[in-house]
C-alpha cells in the first residue's frame, strides 16, 4: 500500500466517496465516523495524512485537531459546509494545513492531499540527518539510535543539535553555554559537563561521538 489517509466524516456518503477517490490512488484508508472515534485509530495507528469535517457530533473537527497538534505536525485537510472567512481562519489557527467547502470535488481533494503529502516529506527529508546510526528529525524533535528512539530532555536534544550542526568543530564550552542556554543564562559552565555526560549515557555505543577536546569544550565527530 502507499500513503495511509485517515478520513474522519460523519456523512457516510461524503466518506465513501473521498475513501472510493483515495482506494483508486492505492491510498491505504481508515475511516472514522466522528472526532473521538478518529481520535482513537489515529493512536493507534501510522497516519500519513488527516481528512477533517468540522462539523461532528461527539468531538467536532477543531477540538480533534487542537489535541493532536500538541503532539503531531501531520497534514490535515479540513472540510465544512461553512463558507465564511471567520471560519477558515479559526480553522488555520488550529493548525490545519489546508481547507476545503462543501461541496467540493474530490478530485481537487486528491490533489491536494498529494501536494501536502509531497511538500511535507520534503521538508522531513531535509530535517533528517544520520549520523552513522544517530538519526535526528528536528521536525518532530526525535533522535534514534540504530532505529530505535531515545528520549532526551529539551536541553539534551539542543545540546546534541547543536553539536552535530558544528560536525568536526571544537566548541568551547562558554560558546555551548550561550548557544543552547541563551546569553542571559547565569548558570556555571559545568551545566555543559552534567548534560554532556547525560547525553553520553544516552547515546550508549554512539558516546563516543561526542569527543573532549582538552582545554576547550567538545566537538563532535562521526565514529
Amino acid at each position: 500500500m502507499g500513503n495511509r489517509v485517515l478520513i474522519i466524516e460523519d456523512e457516510i456518503k461524503i466518506r465513501f466517496l473521498i475513501r472510493d477517490y483515495f482506494l483508486s490512488e492505492n491510498f491505504d484508508v481508515l475511516e472514522a465516523n466522528n472526532g473521538a472515534e478518529g481520535l482513537k485509530l489515529f493512536r493507534e495507528n501510522k497516519v500519513d495524512i488527516i481528512i477533517l469535517d468540522i462539523m461532528m457530533p461527539e468531538m467536532n473537527g477543531l477540538e480533534f485537531l487542537e489535541i493532536i497538534r500538541k503532539v503531531s505536525t501531520i497534514p490535515v485537510i479540513l472540510l465544512t459546509a461553512k463558507s465564511e472567512e471567520e471560519d477558515k481562519l479559526q480553522g488555520y489557527e488550529f493548525g490545519a494545513d489546508d481547507y476545503m467547502t462543501k461541496p467540493f470535488s474530490p478530485k481537487v481533494l486528491l490533489a491536494k492531499a498529494k501536494a501536502l503529502l509531497k511538500r511535507t516529506r520534503t521538508q522531513v527529508d531535509s530535517s533528517t540527518k544520520n549520523f552513522n546510526g544517530i538519526l535526528i528529525n528536528k521536525l518532530s524533535h526525535e533522535v534514534y539510535i540504530h532505529d530505535k528512539e531515545i528520549l532526551l530532555s529539551p536541553k539534551e536534544y539542543e545540546l546534541l543539535v547543536y553539536l552535530t550542526d558544528n560536525e568536526g568543530i571544537a566548541l568551547s564550552r562558554d560558546n555551548i553555554l550561550d548557544h543552547v542556554w541563551g546569553i542571559d543564562y547565569y548558570g556555571d559552565i559545568r551545566t555543559v559537563d552534567t548534560n554532556i555526560k547525560r547525553l553520553r549515557e544516552k547515546l550508549s555505543d554512539k558516546s563516543s561521538s561526542i569527543v573532549t577536546v582538552r582545554g576547550s569544550g567538545y566537538k563532535f565527530e562521526v565514529k
